[in-house]
């Protein structure tokens, strides 16, 4: 059994945030192998799918960003699963750029208190996380207040394509391993004098 843990706020007024867009590829994810996250274990909203064959279990922590950690140990120890073999966490990154994603299989917070949290309780970073980018590209005055804001409507498209990208990560981390998903989605763009 995987576990997969997408990130994020529960209730209606965080849904669309920037924060959430971990619970947002859950939803992904789910709707694309026809399962539902609605049942209640360990403090998480969750869900079994079979994803290309592989039993996994979708989880959506209820403990908010900062107390994740509660939620994703109590998954753990119940599933009885190694986070370094069988835990996926799904998570906004304010460091990378918008619409691009990355796959590691280690390595700290960088200053998400999601990840502190999750890091904190297991006692351990050796664990998959698949980081969504969302910098818009320019320096953020307060990054609270903006991972909390609103995606807007020129954003969502692109928002969009990297919870497709990140479904589609997971599945590859799970199908192939996590050095293919690492060789195929964290390739650095071209610039244009690579180009030439």
């Amino acid at each position: 059994m995987k576990l997969i843990v997408g990130l994020g706020n529960p209730g209606i007024e965080y849904q669309f945030t920037w924060h959430n867009l971990g619970f947002l590829a859950v939803d992904r994810i789910a709707g694309q192998w026809g399962a539902a996250v609605v049942n209640r274990r360990g403090r998480a909203l969750t869900g079994k799918a079979r994803i290309a064959g592989v039993e996994a279990l979708l989880a959506k922590p209820e403990t908010y960003m900062n107390l994740s950690g509660l939620a994703v140990r109590s998954l753990v120890e119940e599933l009885e699963v190694d986070p370094a073999n069988d835990l996926l966490v799904v998570h906004d990154d304010l460091d990378l750029p918008l619409g691009t994603i990355r796959v590691r299989t280690r390595g700290g917070a960088g200053g998400h208190h999601g990840m502190e949290s999750i890091i904190g309780a297991l006692g351990a970073q050796d664990f998959v996380r698949i980081r969504l980018g969302i910098s818009p590209g320019h320096k953020v005055g307060d990054g609270a207040l903006y991972v909390l804001s609103p995606v807007k409507k020129p954003q969502y498209e692109t928002v969009d394509q990297a919870l497709d990208a990140a479904a589609e990560a997971v599945k590859v981390t799970l199908t192939e391993g996590v050095s293919a998903a690492m060789n195929r989605f964290n390739r650095k763009e071209k610039t244009n004098a690579e180009d030439l």
